[in-house]
C-alpha cells in the first residue's frame, strides 16, 4: 500500500538507477511533511486573525520574557528587519492593541515597545492552537518514536548548521523563519 512517496520512490527507482531510494524517501516526505507544517500554520493564523509578521513580533516579544518589552531597535534586530520596515509593522498592532509603544521616562527618545495583555492573550490563543495541530500529527507515533525522531532530526539539524558556520568558528547562519 504505502504512501505517495512509496509511489514516487518506485517510479523514479525504475528512471534513475543512481538515485538512493531511501535517501529520496527521507527528504520527499520531510518536504511534505514541512509544507504541511506551514499550511497548518497559515491556516491556524487565519483563524486567529492574525498575519504571519504580526505573529512574529508577538513571538519575539514573548520570547523575551517579563515584562515582554525592548526597545524599536532591538526588536527590528531580533527580526532582521530595518527600522523603517518595523515602524511600519508596529503601528497596526498598535492600533490593535496588541502592543504599546513608550516614551521612556528619563529620556523621552527612548522608546519601548510593549506586549500588552490583549497581545500576550492573542499568542496565547494562536500557540495553543497550533500545539493542537501539531500534536494531531504526532498523535500517530508512540512516545518513543517521537523521542527517536526529535533526536534522528537534531542530529540532522546539528549536521546542517555546523555545515552553515562560517569557516572562522562563528555562530551558523540562522533564517528569519528560525524559531518561529
Amino acid at each position: 500500500m504505502g504512501d505517495s512517496v512509496d509511489r514516487h520512490v518506485a517510479l523514479w527507482s525504475k528512471e534513475l538507477g543512481w538515485m538512493d531510494p531511501v535517501k529520496e524517501a527521507i527528504f520527499a516526505r520531510l518536504a511534505i511533511l514541512a509544507r504541511h507544517a506551514a499550511q497548518a500554520r497559515r491556516d491556524t493564523l487565519d483563524s486567529d486573525g492574525l498575519k504571519h509578521w504580526q505573529f512574529k513580533v508577538l513571538l519575539t516579544l514573548r520570547r523575551l520574557g517579563p515584562p515582554y518589552e525592548t526597545s524599536p531597535s532591538r526588536l527590528a534586530d531580533l527580526l532582521g528587519l530595518t527600522r523603517g520596515a518595523l515602524s511600519a509593522r508596529l503601528g497596526p498592532l498598535e492600533g490593535a492593541g496588541l502592543i504599546t509603544r513608550t516614551h521612556d521616562a528619563a529620556d523621552r527618545r527612548r522608546v519601548h515597545v510593549r506586549l500588552t495583555p490583549a497581545g500576550y492573550d492573542a499568542f496565547e490563543r494562536h500557540a495553543a492552537s497550533e500545539e493542537h495541530g501539531e500534536n494531531a500529527l504526532l498523535s500517530v507515533l508512540s512516545e518513543g518514536e517521537k523521542r527517536t525522531l526529535a533526536d534522528l532530526l537534531r542530529k540532522l539539524v546539528e549536521a546542517a548548521e555546523a555545515a552553515e558556520a562560517a569557516p572562522d568558528g562563528s555562530e551558523p547562519k540562522r533564517s528569519r523563519s528560525h524559531g518561529s
